[in-house]
């Protein structure tokens, strides 16, 4: 389990591409590595990877199916890239973002990006399968990073998050900007209550539903709407 507080970022030394399979050697900041042990987990850009071998202090090896590779933006990386790195959270830690398994759900696209001279603004693409799962004021995971929606489009599929200047200076978003992919975990109590909420309704209602469904679209409204936004477990 990680928290989603991003301890650093990472360079990317070298990539070896074998049948089905890629290994991601990474150069981590220093002190990142004390006491990591091969089968450790680490989340890379939100990515849970597995360490397979140790080069050095500071040097660290992993590998990815190409199931992951198809699913996050790792596939799309190269030598010298820099990603968003977390070590798995110890029992008793403080969880000051929220839990996240380093599963992706999906990758993503950054629709625009406008920034003062202290926080910026992302607003990010949502796929429509994942669409009912983001509400405002609810975390999201992001690149591995723990981050609250600020506001949310479901009729349009955006959402955006605010970036304070301790985020921007800690992880790789300074560098991201419109076109640039992202990958997504969204928040798993959350998607428990929508899921749950979704087939009572569907046994309460059972034909009417999508006649309600088509009333509520008229009206740029989504099913999710009519209830009121899940608060995610810490």
């Amino acid at each position: 389990m990680f928290t989603g507080i991003i301890q650093g970022t990472a360079r990317i030394a070298a990539i070896d591409d074998r049948d089905g399979l890629r290994t991601f050697t990474l150069d981590f900041p220093a002190g990142f590595c004390q006491d990591l042990a091969i089968g450790a987990s680490v989340s890379v850009d939100g990515v849970c990877l597995t360490v397979t071998g140790i080069a050095s202090p500071t040097v660290a090896t992993f590998d990815v199916i190409l199931q992951s590779l198809n699913v996050t933006t790792l596939s799309e990386y190269g030598v010298d890239a820099r990603v968003n790195v977390e070590r798995a959270a110890k029992d008793g830690a403080e969880i000051g973002g929220h839990p996240l398994s380093g599963h992706i759900d999906f990758s993503t696209t950054i629709l625009s990006s406008r920034a003062s001279d202290t926080n910026r603004v992302l607003r990010i693409a949502i796929p429509p399968d994942f669409r009912r799962y983001v509400f405002a004021k609810g975390y999201i995971a992001i690149n591995g990073a723990s981050l609250t929606v600020s506001e949310v489009n479901r009729a349009e599929g955006w959402f955006e998050v605010w970036l304070i200047p301790e985020t921007r200076r800690m992880t790789t978003f300074e560098q991201k900007g419109e076109g640039d992919r992202l990958n997504i975990e969204i928040e798993r109590s959350t998607q428990v209550v929508v899921d749950t909420v979704r087939e009572t309704v569907q046994e309460s209602l059972g034909k009417l539903q999508p006649l309600l469904e088509a009333v509520l679209k008229e009206r740029g409204m989504v099913l999710e709407d009519l209830f009121p936004s899940p608060k995610p477990l810490k």
